[in-house]
């Protein structure tokens, strides 16, 4: 949630949250959690909608089938806004937030509500049943995404072997392209699918195609891993550091 916060302020936007989940954590790992409760969740989402001016969507960590649902509610009952789906299954550290029915229940009941969902390589195996582990069982599993009723799949990277860092997005239009960049070396990592998923939010908010919004993202989430490279936080993997 504060990376989320931190990206959208950086880039120019305000963010507006609603909390799903309370977590003891810290750079090593989470030592503890807690749902937030279904109908607070709708509660929260109601709340900021019927006040504000709101331009995109993002989601991340829906710990559970009642809280997925309580989204999907939310979100039928107002007008449609541009929805980035980060599907948090969960923490890199090993905690597992979704079980096998809380996917399906995000599959059948959010991603057909999405501008784009944005899984890294073992939450698209978790997604789609599919080993994914080449790019070309990448493109695969994307195309199984779409077929979810998302208009765009972006599947992430970060987990490919190698120098380059390659990005995958395609399109129910039948657009697709890959997006390549060297790696950052740097021990600050924890949150950057926050930072690219809230980054990729604020660039639909103004309007911008996929695309462009994908593209620039990237490099927004590309500067904030260079920022921190000097910097040491705490004693595990460190927050990236955008703004």
């Amino acid at each position: 949630m504060q990376a989320d916060s931190r990206t959208i302020h950086a880039l120019g936007g305000y963010a507006l949250t609603a909390i799903t989940a309370v977590t003891a954590q810290n750079t090593r790992g989470i030592f503890a959690w807690k749902a937030v409760p279904p109908a607070l969740i709708a509660a929260q989402i109601s709340a900021v909608m019927n006040d504000f001016p709101v331009a995109a969507l993002k989601t991340g960590l829906l710990p559970g089938v009642p809280a997925a649902r309580a989204v999907a509610r939310a979100l039928a009952g107002g007008r449609k806004l541009p929805l980035v789906i980060d599907p948090v299954i969960a923490s890199s550290s090993g905690t597992r937030f979704l079980s096998t029915a809380g996917v399906r229940e995000l599959k059948s009941g959010l991603f057909p509500w999405a501008a784009l969902v944005t899984p890294n390589w073992p939450e698209a195996e978790a997604l789609t049943g599919r080993r994914v582990r080449s790019r070309e069982e990448v493109e695969a599993a994307a195309d199984h995404l779409l077929q979810t009723g998302c208009r765009a799949v972006l599947i992430k990277g970060g987990h490919a072997p190698g120098r380059i860092c390659p990005d995958y997005l395609a399109m129910a239009n039948g657009g697709r392209r890959w997006y390549e960049d060297p790696r950052v070396a740097t021990r600050n990592k924890h949150g950057t699918g926050c930072v690219l998923s809230a980054a990729i939010a604020i660039g639909l908010a103004r309007g911008e195609i996929i695309e462009a919004a994908v593209a620039a993202a990237r490099q927004f989430l590309r500067q904030s891993l260079l920022a921190g490279k000097a910097v040491r936080w705490g004693k595990g993997s460190g927050p990236a550091f955008p703004g």
